[in-house]
């Protein structure tokens, strides 16, 4: 993980270098889609997260691995979510769509590593 986001991501240095979204969303999109499943990929956030409520830590400071996130604000479906998830799928995203972070502290996350409220 770099300032610009995870390697070989587009994400770019700032605000948005990072996008999360919560798991619990999922089966919420799924089922305003009437749809089993949606996948985390069709999404197009770069770190899925469970068990936190990212919108209680907006311009809070959150770590995952070694890395330390700024959580910044919420991400807004954008237009391509009726092309990867059909019709309705704006609007099933709306609310549900994650969060974006910029990278405080660069560092190292893998599959395994939980994620909290960062305190210092």
């Amino acid at each position: 993980m770099t300032h610009d986001g995870l390697t070989g991501d587009h994400g770019r240095q700032g605000k948005r270098a990072v996008t999360l979204i919560q798991s619990e969303h999922l089966p919420v999109i799924s089922a305003l889609l009437g749809r089993d499943l949606i996948a985390p990929e069709e999404l197009r956030r770069t770190i899925l997260v469970s068990g936190i409520n990212l919108a209680a830590l907006r311009l809070g400071k959150v770590q995952l691995g070694t890395m330390v996130l700024t959580i910044e604000g919420a991400c807004p479906p954008c237009s391509r979510m009726e092309e990867i998830l059909g019709f309705g799928g704006y609007s099933a995203v709306r609310g549900h769509g994650g969060y974006y972070a910029s990278v405080l502290t660069p560092g190292v996350i893998t599959l395994s590593d939980s994620v909290h409220a960062h305190m210092a």
